[in-house]
C-alpha cells in the first residue's frame, strides 16, 4: 500500500469523514480503508500487527506494461487498458483492470440527464469535433470528427477530415448516407454557418446550397437550441466515446490511415457493442431502423464548388495556397474553376465542355507546392508571357495597351503588376477597368495603387459571378450539374421551413432539449 495514500485515508478519517466517503474519494475498497484504520489503531494501541504475505495477482507480471501505458497515455481508460493487456496474453477480466486504474484516478461523479427517444428513421443528429492529432508521418495536425448518427438505433457514420467547409460537409452526407443505405426525415443541427445563414428574428435562413441539398435528399434540417448541448446529446455523447476509445492510447500515421482505422472500429466496436442506454447493440436495432429511413435519390447530389481564377502570368492558377498549370494562352483571362474532393478542373471563359486542365489537388496541409503539366508551358517564357499579357490589355483598348507598354518599361516588377490589375475583373467590371487604366494613361499613373485608387473612387465592385455572361452562366450551371435537378414547388420549400407535425413531432419539439448524453 502506497504510505501516502495510508496516511490520507488516516488523516481523511480524523477529520470527520466516513469509511464510504473516504473509499470514494481516494478510489479504494471500503474494505481496504477499513483495515488502513484498523491497523492504525492496533499500532496506536501498541499491538503488534502481524505481516502477511500478498498472494500473486493476476496483473502483476504485467505491472511494467501498465506503468508504461500510463505514462504515454495519461488519459488511457481502462477498456482500451485491458483491450492491449489482452493482445499481450492477459487473461483476467476488464473489472480487474478497472479497479487498478480507480485506484490511480478516481473516478468522477455523472450528472444523471433524462434521455428522450425517437421512433425509427424519424430523426438523425450531426456535428463536428476538433481533434489534434500528431501523426507519425504527418506531423501535428488539427482534423475534424464527422458525426452523423442515427437517434433510434445509435448506429453513426464518422469520418476525418480537414475542414469543416460546405462542400466537405455535403460530402460527408452523401457517404453517411451511403453507409447507412438512407437517411432519417430530419436532422438536427447546432447552429453551424455552413447549414444556416442568419436568422430573421426567430426564423432561422437556410444556407441555399444546404437546402438544395436537403430537399434533393427529402430530409428536414433542424436547428437545436442555443448553448443547449443536451439538444443534441446522442451525436454529443459519442465524441466522448471516439475519443476514450477510438483515439485513446493508439498512434496513426497518416490522416488516411486514421480514417481506414475509423472505418473499421466503426464495424467491430462501435456498432456492435452495448450501448448504455438502449442496452442493445445499434446494428441490431439498425436493422428495425433501416425500413423506416428515407431512400437514397438515383443519382448523388453534386458536391463539388466553382471558383473563378484570373491566369498569372506564369501560367498558374490558385487555390488554397498551391498553384496549378493552365494553358500558357490563357495568361490573363478569368476561369471558372470546378474543384472536387480530388481535382482541380480549369474551363475556358465560354465554358466548352471539354476542360482546359486538369489536376490531382494538394492535400489541404500542403502549401507553397505546384502541379505542371508540359503541355501547358510556352515556347519561349518571358517573351511570349509579356505578349500574352499585353494582348490581353490591347483587349481592353489601345491605351491600355499603351499602358500595359509603360508600365513593363517604368517597372521592375511591371509584369507582375499587370497580372493584378487583370485580376481586378474578378471585382470590377469589364468597362470599369478600361476607364480607370484611360484615366491613369492620361494622368501619368503606371501603377497598380493607381488603377486600384480611382476604382475605389468611382466604381461599384460586383460579385464574380455577374462578370460572366448570361450565357457562360447558364452554360456553367449546366456543366456542373452533374445530373439536373428537377425544379420543385414552392410549396415544398415551404414544408421545409414549416413543416406539419403530427402529435408524435409535436412531443418531439416540446422535448427535444432532455435528449440523453
Amino acid at each position: 500500500m502506497n504510505e501516502r495514500i495510508r496516511l490520507e485515508v488516516i488523516r481523511m478519517s480524523y477529520g470527520g469523514a466516513s469509511q464510504r466517503r473516504i473509499a470514494r474519494a481516494l478510489g479504494l475498497a471500503r474494505k481496504t480503508v477499513a483495515r488502513i484504520l484498523k491497523q492504525h489503531e492496533l499500532q496506536r494501541s501498541g499491538t503488534v500487527v502481524r505481516k502477511t504475505t500478498r498472494r500473486p495477482r493476476l496483473l502483476d507480471p504485467y505491472e511494467e506494461t501498465i506503468a508504461e501505458l500510463l505514462e504515454r497515455y495519461s488519459d488511457i481508460t481502462a477498456v482500451r487498458l485491458h483491450e492491449e493487456l489482452v493482445r499481450m496474453g492477459f487473461r483476467g477480466g476488464y473489472t480487474v483492470v478497472k479497479d487498478r486504474l480507480r485506484a490511480v484516478r478516481p473516478r468522477p461523479l455523472v450528472k444523471p440527464v433524462v434521455r428522450f427517444e425517437t421512433a425509427p428513421g424519424v430523426q438523425a443528429q450531426m456535428d463536428y469535433s476538433p481533434y489534434t492529432i500528431h501523426f507519425a508521418s504527418e506531423g501535428v495536425r488539427k482534423v475534424y470528427a464527422f458525426s452523423y448518427i442515427l437517434a433510434f438505433s445509435r448506429r453513426q457514420y464518422v469520418r476525418f477530415v480537414e475542414s469543416q467547409q460546405l462542400a466537405t460537409t455535403l460530402r460527408e452526407h452523401v457517404r453517411a448516407f451511403e453507409h447507412l443505405s438512407g437517411c432519417a426525415a430530419s436532422c438536427l443541427y447546432d447552429n453551424m454557418k455552413v447549414v444556416v445563414a442568419g436568422f430573421d428574428g426567430s426564423q432561422p435562413l437556410f444556407n441555399t446550397r444546404f437546402l438544395a441539398f436537403a430537399t434533393h435528399y427529402g430530409f428536414q434540417p433542424r436547428l437545436c437550441r442555443p448553448y443547449r448541448p443536451q439538444t443534441k446529446g446522442k451525436v454529443e455523447r459519442p465524441f466522448h466515446f471516439i475519443e476514450t476509445n477510438l483515439l485513446n492510447a493508439r498512434s496513426f500515421s497518416t490522416l488516411e490511415h486514421l480514417n481506414e482505422v475509423t472505418r473499421a472500429w466503426l464495424a467491430e466496436v462501435a456498432d456492435k457493442r452495448i450501448h448504455r442506454h438502449t442496452q442493445k447493440r445499434p446494428i441490431e436495432l439498425y436493422e428495425q431502423e433501416k425500413p423506416h429511413l428515407l431512400p437514397l435519390p438515383e443519382h448523388p447530389f453534386d458536391t463539388s464548388e466553382v471558383v473563378y481564377r484570373t491566369v498569372m502570368p506564369e501560367g498558374y492558377v490558385a487555390y488554397l495556397q498551391n498553384l496549378y498549370s493552365v494553358p500558357w494562352n490563357t495568361i490573363g483571362s478569368l476561369l471558372p474553376v470546378r474543384i472536387t474532393e480530388t481535382e482541380l478542373i480549369a474551363y475556358k471563359p465560354d465554358v466548352d465542355v471539354n476542360p482546359l486542365a486538369r489536376h490531382e489537388l494538394f492535400p489541404r496541409a500542403v502549401s507553397g507546392k505546384k502541379r505542371t503539366d508540359k503541355k501547358h508551358r510556352p515556347p519561349t517564357s518571358l517573351r511570349h508571357r509579356l505578349e500574352l499579357l499585353r494582348k490581353r490589355f490591347a483587349e481592353l483598348s489601345d491605351t491600355a495597351g499603351e499602358f500595359f507598354d509603360e508600365l513593363v518599361r517604368r517597372k521592375r516588377f511591371g509584369k507582375d503588376e499587370a497580372y493584378r490589375i487583370l485580376a481586378l475583373t474578378t471585382t470590377y467590371r469589364v468597362e470599369d477597368l478600361r476607364s480607370a487604366l484611360e484615366r491613369a494613361f492620361r494622368y501619368r499613373a503606371f501603377s497598380l495603387s493607381a488603377i486600384e485608387r480611382i476604382l475605389a473612387a468611382q466604381a461599384q465592385p460586383k460579385t464574380t459571378r455577374e462578370t460572366l455572361s448570361e450565357k457562360a452562366r447558364e452554360q456553367i450551371d449546366e456543366l456542373l450539374r452533374q445530373t439536373p435537378i428537377e425544379p420543385r414547388s414552392t410549396k415544398e420549400y415551404q414544408n421545409l421551413l414549416e413543416p406539419g407535425v403530427n402529435d408524435d413531432e409535436k412531443k418531439d419539439d416540446n422535448n427535444e432539449d432532455l435528449d440523453d448524453v
